[in-house]
């Protein structure tokens, strides 16, 4: 136990007097809606300034070598968003100090597969009995421009989310590759609430949900029978009694 414990010693004191530097640690990969950071945690190092290089390796090609994505670096972050959406990558980062620099810290990254969905916009209109319901985006950042992700991705479905406000009823829901829906059959004079998320079904992946939406429906705009029927009398009555009631008066 004890010789050990010395050994260990002996290479924490060798590794202060080589200067080595350790690497980054735990790796990892945010990433939304396209938008990635590759990020790290500072290794334990008293001995000076320490800067980082990532670089980035296709391994869609096998004779393909590490190319640097940026150097010099300062942060335990860096944006890898200029990777090709559609790649599969090997990222790298190291510590650096004066000459002396760490081993490669490494994590694998597909950005289609890895990225996360948000959720998209979304507005909800009360219209006759039905709640009109609008959706668009999320988008992904492209050389100043904006684009759907559903671009990217192909196979597309937005899924719509709906339930009676305070009710212990299941939720129903509705997919449609449409930016619209309309929800129609629902009770009059009731407060709906609505949530809607992308769902990709070639890719195995869905989107977060967005935020909780809740409207009232107004009345269906369908005329009651009895309403109908009740008009209908009162106009013959008001027929029948106003004839003879104009036919006296003038003759008198």
């Amino acid at each position: 136990m004890a010789a050990t414990l010395r050994c260990a010693l002996c290479s924490c004191l060798l590794l202060c007097v080589s200067g080595t530097v350790p690497k980054p640690r735990n790796a990892r990969i945010i990433s939304v809606n396209l938008h990635s950071i590759l990020q790290w945690d500072a290794p334990r190092f008293h001995k000076g300034n320490i800067s980082y290089t990532v670089q980035s390796k296709s391994i869609n090609f096998p004779g393909n070598t590490y190319q640097n994505v940026s150097t010099n670096l300062r942060l335990t972050e860096c944006d890898v968003s200029s990777l090709s959406a559609y790649g599969d990558y090997i990222l790298q980062v190291r510590a650096e100090s004066e000459n002396n620099h760490s081993d490669w810290a490494t994590v694998r990254f597909k950005p289609m597969d890895d990225t996360v969905i948000g959720p998209p916009d979304v507005k909800v209109k009360s219209e006759s009995g039905s709640l009109h319901v609008d959706f668009i985006g999320p988008f992904a950042d492209h050389e100043h421009d904006k684009w759907p992700l559903k671009q990217y991705y192909g196979s597309w479905n937005y899924r719509i989310l709906y339930w009676k406000k305070g009710s212990n009823t299941e939720v129903a829901h509705i997919d449609t590759k449409h930016n619209s829906e309309m929800l129609s059959q629902l009770e009059p004079w009731t407060i709906y609430c609505i949530q809607v998320q992308a769902v990709i079904p070639e890719w195995n992946k869905t989107g977060e949900l967005s935020g909780e939406l809740c409207e009232q429906t107004t009345h269906n705009g369908v005329t009651p029978v009895w309403i109908i029927v009740t008009v209908l009398i009162g106009s013959m009555l008001v027929v029948v009694i106003s004839v003879p009631v104009c036919f006296f008066s003038f003759f008198f």
